[in-house]
């Protein structure tokens, strides 16, 4: 029984193999640099660039509705359709659907 434990400790008797362990511990988990820190940043890194991506597509979109702006008939397409405004003599019905209508509950 004494000959087995002999047997598994052996390696760790050897001084080279403790200080490559003992290294490979303070890279992974315990130094500022360390695995865990970097993983954790690459998770950030990926996060913003798809922000980014997420912007860059919005700002494609907003210089489309702003070169629309401006044209005459941009901007009168914005009033109509935002702001309900009308020509003088127009007449203008909103039509609203049943299920874009906000329904209220009356409790009673």
């Amino acid at each position: 029984m004494a000959k087995n434990k002999k047997k598994y400790l052996k390696p760790f008797k050897n001084i080279f193999l403790i200080i490559l362990i003992g290294f490979g511990v303070w890279m992974i988990f315990l130094d500022a640099n360390s695995w865990l820190i970097h993983r954790e940043l690459n998770s950030d890194i990926e996060q913003l660039e798809e922000e980014k991506e997420y912007y860059q597509k919005e700002i494609i979109k907003d210089r489309k509705a702003i070169k629309e702006l401006k044209t005459e008939n941009g901007i009168e397409k914005l009033a109509r359709e935002k702001y309900y405004m009308k020509k003088e003599n127009e007449e203008i019905f909103i039509i609203e659907y049943e299920d874009s209508i906000a329904k209220t509950e009356n409790h009673e």
